[in-house]
């Protein structure tokens, strides 16, 4: 497993009051495969909340996704639903659990917040 893997998870618990503001409440698993071998996370996320283990445990959805096109959700440079839709990574169970999730993935390299570039168009002198 890469080592921006773990950073990424060991993030997660300072970042969860930022990011899980609503009332979302669930235990969600992702599989990173890595050829024949799959590493297991376990998340379990409530508001402003997320506890991170390597457990197995019961969970209400299961996120499948190769460990290299995980580097790539959590650089930016590729998007989750993306994937899933392209079905290069599996979703299983409550999906708003994993919409709730993708929300700690970073936008891509170079996007901006529409809202700023039409305040930087604004100030700028006609």
């Amino acid at each position: 497993m890469g080592e921006a893997i773990e950073r990424f998870f060991a993030s997660l618990p300072a970042r969860a009051p930022a990011v899980l503001r609503g009332p979302v409440r669930g235990h969600l698993q992702l599989d990173l495969t890595t050829e024949n071998r799959t590493a297991h996370w376990f998340l379990e996320l409530a508001p402003g909340t997320v506890r991170v283990t390597r457990e197995q445990l019961p969970a209400d959805a299961v996120f499948t996704v190769s460990a290299d096109l995980f580097e790539e959700l959590i650089t930016g440079r590729e998007q989750a639903l993306a994937a899933v839709l392209r079905n290069e990574a599996t979703f299983s169970g409550n999906v708003v659990l994993f919409l709730v999730f993708r929300r700690f993935f970073p936008d891509p390299p170079g996007v901006r917040d529409p809202r700023e570039t039409a305040r930087e168009h604004v100030r700028r002198p006609g």
